[in-house]
């Protein structure tokens, strides 16, 4: 008996990488929408995961869109007063 071709194996894993990609690239685009349209998330995500915060802020510069970095340390540091 003739091993069988690994063609229809191949085509799984492909697809399994492809939805695997797309959920990854949605999600990415759905925490920066929060994080974009939240200074309250963004100060949750200081708190709990700043390496992430720090990507949206250099993604933003990068983009040339300047400012929210300052604008949330300064409402962040009036509201501990």
């Amino acid at each position: 008996m003739p091993p069988k071709p690994l063609e229809p194996l191949a085509k799984k894993l492909l697809r399994g990488v492809i939805v695997v990609e797309l959920l990854g690239v949605f999600g990415a685009y759905g925490l920066f929408h929060i994080m974009n349209s939240s200074q309250d998330f963004r100060s949750t995500m200081n708190r709990r995961f700043p390496s992430v915060l720090e990507v949206y802020y250099q993604s933003n510069e990068w983009a040339g869109v300047y400012g929210i970095r300052e604008q949330d340390r300064e409402a962040w540091s009036t509201k501990q007063d």
